[in-house]
């Protein structure tokens, strides 16, 4: 059984990252920034938050969660009781319509590590929790997903490289050509997610041969603006383009 505290420092230990993500993105929650500070304070003073009495309005899986079977555990319990922890499940159809919003921030099923099998990402947990919500009420819960390849991933990268840009060098009307080398080009480890969303955006991809795919097993399932064997050549090869140098 998780304390109020540790409850309180999971849900809120990202704080600053929360604040950041729902400045810049286009999330349609209606959550102030400030009442992350709010939640932020709470901890800082050590006080203690009834959970039994205070709504949870969204859950935001921000990492792989370690232990997925109590992770799924509370999740179910806050959606299944309308965000109040402990308290009595409401009807299925008040879980719906009036759903405690659940955010999944990366959608890889698999990803690559130092073990030399791919790893299971939290795309793969959150198809383990869908499919226990499912098993548990008959449907899926509906869920936000952010992450590469969907497009709100790349429309933040774009608004913080043009605020960075603007920071050093002022207004700015069009980007001038470093951004379109180092924001246009996606080095690439997890094919089926970081191709999918260069090539949505519009943008040039390199696909390196370092991550989860392995050339010799045939064709990625999307196709890349070109194909270097690491990090450094595929870095040579985006300058050589954009020069203009064959």
């Amino acid at each position: 059984m998780l304390s109020s505290t540790k409850l309180a420092h999971s849900v809120f230990r990202s704080t600053r990252l929360c604040r950041r993500f729902i400045r810049h993105s286009c999330l349609t929650l209606d959550i102030k920034p400030e009442q992350c500070i709010q939640a932020h304070t709470i901890l800082q003073r050590k006080a203690a938050v009834d959970f039994s009495k205070t709504p949870i309005s969204a859950i935001f899986v921000f990492h792989d969660p370690r232990n997925w079977v109590l992770d799924i555990q509370v999740i179910c319990d806050v959606i299944q009781s309308g965000g109040i922890i402990g308290g009595p499940y409401v009807p299925l159809q008040q879980q719906i319509k009036e759903p405690v919003e659940l955010v999944f921030c990366n959608p890889d099923l698999i990803w690559r590590s130092d073990f030399p099998r791919p790893r299971l990402g939290q795309g793969a947990f959150k198809e383990a929790f869908q499919a226990v919500y499912k098993a548990l009420t008959g449907t899926h819960f509906p869920h936000v997903q952010y992450g590469k390849p969907t497009e709100p991933t790349y429309k933040f990268a774009e608004g913080v490289l043009k605020a960075r840009l603007e920071n050093i060098y002022g207004p700015i009307e069009t980007m001038p050509k470093v951004y379109v080398v180092f924001a246009q080009w996606i080095f690439i480890n997890n094919p089926e997610s970081d191709i999918a969303g260069a090539n949505g955006a519009g943008w040039e991809s390199v696909l390196v041969h370092t991550g989860v795919y392995d050339p010799a097993k045939g064709n990625p399932p999307h196709e890349p603006s070109y194909q270097a064997p690491d990090v450094e050549k595929a870095v040579v090869q985006a300058i050589l383009h954009e020069c203009k140098v064959e």
